[in-house]
């Protein structure tokens, strides 16, 4: 079976590899996104939220936001574009809903 996308990531890289500034850009991107929870503090949307990776800003974006709100993923997509910003593919999940290939049954010597 084939594999889709379920996310992609935009890095805190432009195109020529320089750092995107401010540092604090992927929190205050998501924050855009980002709405007040029922204890009243500010929650990351679960399609878009920042991460570091290898010491990098980057932003996560599910590519379900484009179904659910298509102006929210069309201005991530420009934000990236328009800041020259590195984008790559983020998770892989097979059609089945599984991530990646089940471990494999571990043999026991003797049994």
């Amino acid at each position: 079976m084939p594999d889709k996308v379920d996310e992609f990531v935009i890095k805190g890289l432009t195109r020529d590899g320089k750092a995107f500034r401010p540092s604090d850009w992927a929190e205050r991107l998501c924050g855009v996104m980002s709405a007040f929870g029922s204890d009243g503090r500010m929650q990351y949307s679960p399609y878009v939220y920042p991460i570091t990776t290898a010491g990098l800003k980057c932003v996560v974006v599910d590519v379900k936001l484009g179904e659910i709100e298509p102006m929210a993923y069309n201005f991530l997509i420009g934000f990236a574009r328009d800041n020259e910003l590195q984008v790559r593919d983020g998770r892989i999940v097979k059609r089945d809903g599984t991530e990646t290939d089940p471990p494999p049954v571990a043999v026991i010597p003797g049994e």
